[in-house]
C-alpha cells in the first residue's frame, strides 16, 4: 500500500513548495521522480531547481541531461521511474498508473484554483478506492505544512 499525501498549496506557489519537499526527500536519502504536465514544464522546473536558492544545491536531471539512473531527482512528463525512486511527486494534476511502485506519492495542487481543487478531490477518491493510505496537508501562514483530518 502506498502512502499518498495531498499538499494543498494556498500561500506559496508550487515553484516555492516543490524545492522544499525535494530537499526533505534528499535529507532522508530517498530518490524522487517529479511528474509534470509537459516537456515545457519539465524544462522550466529543471531550470528553476538550479536557481531557486543561490545558497543551496538540489541535484536533479531530466531527459535532456541524461544519466537517469544517477539522478536522485528525475523530472519527467512521462509515467516512468528510471532512477529507481521510492517517492513520486506529481504536479499540474498529473496522475500515475504506477503509484503502487512507490512508497510515497506527494500530490501538489493549487488551492487557489477551483478546478485544481475539484480535480484533486477526484484523485483523492480514486486513491482511496485503490486502497492507498491518504493524508491531507495544508499550508500554514508561515508556509509550513499542517496535517489535517
Amino acid at each position: 500500500m502506498t502512502e499518498v499525501r495531498f499538499y494543498h498549496l494556498q500561500r506559496r506557489t508550487m515553484e516555492q513548495a516543490l524545492p522544499k519537499i525535494l530537499e526533505k526527500v534528499l535529507e532522508r536519502n530517498w530518490r524522487a521522480v517529479v511528474l509534470a504536465g509537459s516537456v515545457e514544464r519539465v524544462d522550466m522546473l529543471n531550470q528553476h531547481l538550479w536557481t531557486y536558492d543561490p545558497g543551496s544545491f538540489l541535484p536533479h536531471g531530466a531527459a535532456r541531461d541524461g544519466f537517469a539512473e544517477r539522478q536522485p531527482v528525475w523530472l519527467t512528463d512521462s509515467d516512468e521511474n528510471p532512477n529507481s525512486a521510492t517517492v513520486l511527486v506529481t504536479v499540474d494534476g498529473c496522475v500515475s498508473d504506477r503509484m503502487d511502485g512507490y512508497d510515497l506519492v506527494c500530490d501538489l495542487f493549487d488551492g487557489n484554483d477551483e478546478e485544481a481543487v475539484l480535480a484533486a478531490r477526484q484523485r483523492w477518491k480514486a486513491c482511496k478506492a485503490a486502497g492507498h493510505s491518504l493524508t491531507y496537508w495544508q499550508q500554514t501562514d508561515r508556509g509550513g505544512w499542517e496535517k489535517r483530518a
